[in-house]
């Protein structure tokens, strides 16, 4: 019997309707072919994003994420040195077994869903949390303080 490794076990719990929605924007951004893919891809970057996001940002965002998202990123034990985003996204690149090109369109398409959670001021706290070049990923001009 040939069985999709991808499918539902029967004993696992259907996601809630926010993480639903939370996949079917993932999938309509990222433009992937079934819901299980844009899954797999939020749980990659979110587990990246994990490791980068600290402090009470990471606390809001959590609080803010479906339940099944909150839990994938705060699983993962912040790095001590945080990555730049495109040090973020070789990393992810490098984990998943994907090219730069395709773990950046991921990153972007898990971003932007992450952005409409969160809103725009916690986006933006975020950012500022972050190293340079996540503006970017998260759809928004990286700027930089006046010298």
């Amino acid at each position: 019997m040939i069985t999709d490794v991808h499918a539902p076990q029967a004993h696992q719990q259907p996601y809630s309707r926010a993480y639903e929605q939370m996949l079917d924007k993932v999938r309509y951004e990222g433009a992937y072919p079934t819901r299980e893919k844009a899954d797999e891809t939020v749980r990659l970057v979110l587990a990246g994003f994990g490791r980068q996001l600290t402090g009470d940002e990471r606390v809001d965002l959590a609080a803010r994420l479906p339940l099944e998202a909150a839990r994938v990123l705060t699983a993962q034990i912040p790095d001590t040195q945080p990555l730049t985003g495109w040090a973020f996204v070789k990393s992810l690149a490098a984990r998943s077994g994907a090219s730069l090109a395709t773990t950046r369109w991921d990153t972007g398409s898990v971003f932007a869903a992450v952005t409409a959670h969160a809103g725009p001021d916690l986006t933006t706290r975020i950012l500022h949390q972050l190293p340079t070049g996540y503006a970017l990923l998260f759809g928004q001009a990286e700027l930089t303080p006046a010298a």
